[in-house]
């Protein structure tokens, strides 16, 4: 059962999408499974990119707020859950008010939005982070979280942690530095 849930939120979620006005990929006329140029348009526009990591990290945070939350669900649920968040936040995202936000108040300039088949690959890496934390444990989960965000930093100059912050509070240094000003 909890399996035929996810299935209805995905095709939920590629619905929602689809009727916000999102493409199902690239229209750049070729997929990648992979695009991992953090500045480029390709970005957010094929299955898996440099923010991917974001989105397991997403699935770190949901398992363990939903560990305290919802310890009486079976983890197949909570797995479910957090999935169901995570296409809720997929939607959100891609909204012209946050699209707008990610262009005016980060590095993210040419942001469009993401490619369904983008944001489906995010709620593949979600529940992946989820699985990911759940089987590794509260202090393991934390520490390769510190250790995702660090790398991310150093890598694409930004991450989960950096990516809220300047979404609610847009700080220009940061952003200089993001950019590579």
């Amino acid at each position: 059962m909890p399996w035929l849930v996810s299935a209805i939120v995905v095709v939920g979620t590629a619905y929602g999408l689809q009727s916000q006005g999102r493409a199902w990929w690239c229209s750049c006329g070729y997929f990648l499974l992979w695009s991992g140029e953090p500045a480029s348009s390709d970005t957010s526009q094929h299955l898996l990119d440099p923010y991917s990591p974001t989105h397991v990290l997403h699935g770190f945070v949901l398992c363990g707020l939903l560990a305290w939350v919802g310890a009486s669900l079976p983890p197949s649920w909570r797995l479910q859950v957090a999935v169901a968040i995570e296409a809720l936040w997929e939607l959100v995202e891609n909204s012209e008010f946050v699209i707008r936000r990610y262009r005016e108040g980060t590095a993210a300039l040419g942001y469009e939005g993401d490619a369904i088949v983008n944001s489906l690959g995010d709620l593949a890496v979600c529940g992946l982070g989820f699985l990911l934390a759940y089987h590794l444990g509260a202090r393991r989960a934390i520490a390769l979280f510190l250790l995702t965000e660090v790398v991310l930093l150093a890598w694409i100059r930004d991450s989960l942690l950096l990516n809220v912050l300047m979404l609610m509070y847009p700080i220009d240094a940061i952003k200089e530095w993001q950019m590579g000003l």
